[in-house]
């Protein structure tokens, strides 16, 4: 890599930065210091504004690096990702926007503590939404070292280290000091620069191949080396039934995950009503189902272009083809063109990884506050502000990701996204969906619920390959490896449905019909919402 990329993709990088922590300190003098400003930005914003940043916090390093990545290297099997992550939204928008909107006022915690005993519902919920936020980061983390040693023109171990650390610092920063408010402006103008990068790739990638999509497709799988296989499912996922089983279990994973993750549920709480919720979604689906056929081209055409060997030699998981892509797109490595559309790309999935990780950062800080903080702290003594404690859980979280980050540096991104998803979608969502469905849950069933997907996904993904005995794992010089599959989730998944399910029917404790009926007409009209 000339110092003439770096250069000017620092240059272009520090721009976006400067620019987000100037809405960050505009925002931060303009605030009144309220849960409600710092948690949901005062509820002021239009769906297309909150549709908008969802796509920006929903389309992360995973999408942009992991996927596109993985289709480099493994075509029709790496493409599933992107279905997963799109077919997921119909979840979303059919069985929990407009109701969780209504239902709670900052966190998943308040929709299942609406009708249950406080306490223990909301260490539970926010235990679980902590857990799955940290993982999230990771990922965000391990992209951003990704970046950062292409940039540098190698494979630095410092320059990624200390990329991870730049990176969770900066989020610290946007986060405790321009809260919600802030962290959903730089959402948006994310998104509008990551779609309009994407979107002149893919239309350098089409024109390579004057717009023949067949003929891109031949030349991915001539390049290869795998043939027509490269286009066919089984090259990752069909070799043996482990492999099958895995892809089976990442795909429910993906789907049903993204209902369950905390910074996604905590974008509903930024719109007036419900029914700007729901709209937020509809935008929400337009934006990050364009962005996801994008991808896909621009898998293929770093397979088809640049090679899924040079792929591979810069990053063995992948995380580095879009760049690589750019680069070729522009005219090669020692053109202007090529200089600057490599440049491009890397600031735009800089941009990617920092608003990503502040939207999670946000979530988690206010898991810990609202839910944690406020539910553990002794009772008669002097109570301290949530915002504050908040701001204090973002520091926090950020160290914790960034030491976690330092570790998982050799993992695709999508790989652990999809262990994020995985957990989510085991702890959050079965008892999100008893809450609203179940007039006979119970608290203990919400309790179990919880911890029955929560403890099992952390501890399979723990025995997994993901983890130790293999080259890519977290710790591959020692093998605990007992879970033959890198994602939980077709065990997880129903574990927590049924622990859910057990704690309700063993539970002496009887359901308050009442408070089930006030929660159900204010879920589906809005009567009473915050």
């Amino acid at each position: 890599m000339t110092d003439h990329h770096q250069t000017l993709a620092l240059s272009l990088f520090s721009a976006f930065v400067a620019v987000t922590l100037g809405i960050t300190t505009w925002v931060s003098r303009h605030r009144h210091g309220s849960a409600e400003e710092f948690y949901a930005g005062g509820r002021l914003f239009s769906p297309m504004e909150n549709g908008f940043a969802i796509a920006g916090d929903y389309m992360s390093a995973a999408s942009f690096l992991g996927i596109s990545g993985l289709i480099a290297l493994f075509g029709y099997d790496g493409l599933l990702y992107a279905v997963g992550f799109l077919v997921a939204w119909l979840v979303v928008l059919f069985l929990v926007a407009e109701l969780v909107r209504n239902c709670g006022r900052f966190t998943l915690a308040d929709v299942v503590a609406a009708r249950m005993s406080e306490r223990p519902v909301r260490i539970a919920a926010g235990t679980s939404s902590v857990t799955v936020s940290v993982l999230y980061l990771v990922a965000q983390m391990v992209g951003a070292g990704s970046l950062v040693a292409l940039l540098l023109g190698g494979t630095s171990g410092a320059a990624r280290s200390w990329t991870v650390i730049g990176v969770g610092a900066l989020m610290i920063v946007y986060v405790s000091l321009g809260g919600m408010r802030a962290t959903t402006w730089i959402q948006i103008v994310k998104a509008v620069l990551l779609l309009g990068g994407t979107l002149v790739l893919t239309a350098l990638v089409l024109a390579r191949f004057h717009g023949d999509f067949d003929r891109l497709l031949l030349t991915a799988a001539a390049r290869s080396g795998h043939g027509e296989a490269f286009l066919a499912p089984g090259l990752k996922y069909g070799g043996d039934w482990t492999a099958r089983l895995d892809f089976i279990s990442l795909g429910l994973a993906l789907v049903l995950g993204t209902a369950g993750l905390p910074h996604i549920l905590s974008r509903f709480y930024t719109v007036p009503t419900a029914r700007a919720a729901r709209r937020s979604v509809l935008w929400a689906i337009g934006l990050i189902g364009g962005f996801y056929l994008m991808t896909i081209v621009l898998g293929f055409g770093a397979a088809a272009i640049v090679g899924p060997d040079a792929v591979r030699g810069s990053n063995a998981a992948g995380n580095t083809a879009v760049p690589l892509l750019a680069l070729d797109l522009g005219g090669g490595a020692d053109s202007t063109g090529g200089t600057v559309l490599f440049a491009v790309v890397a600031a735009v999935a800089f941009a990617t990884i920092l608003a990503v990780v502040a939207g999670i950062t946000l979530a988690s800080s206010a898991s810990v506050a609202h839910d944690l903080y406020a539910s553990l702290r002794r009772r008669g003594g002097k109570p301290r502000s949530e915002v504050a404690v908040a701001r204090v859980a973002a520091v926090g979280i950020g160290v914790l990701a960034i030491a976690l980050g330092l570790l998982a540096r050799d993992l695709n991104v999508a790989y652990l996204v999809g262990v994020a998803f995985a957990v989510a979608a085991s702890a959050n969502l079965p008892v999100l969906l008893y809450s609203l469905f179940w007039a006979g849950f119970t608290t203990r069933g919400a309790v179990w619920s919880v911890y029955g997907g929560l403890v099992p996904a952390l501890v399979f993904v723990t025995l997994s390959p993901v983890v130790s005995g293999s080259p890519e794992s977290f710790f591959p010089g020692v093998d605990f490896q007992y879970f033959p599959l890198q994602n939980p989730g077709l065990i997880s998944i129903p574990l927590g449905f049924l622990a859910g399910w057990l704690g309700t029917v063993t539970s002496a404790e009887v359901p308050d019909e009442a408070r089930h009926a006030e929660t159900e007409v204010r879920s589906l009209t809005g009567a009473g919402a915050v």
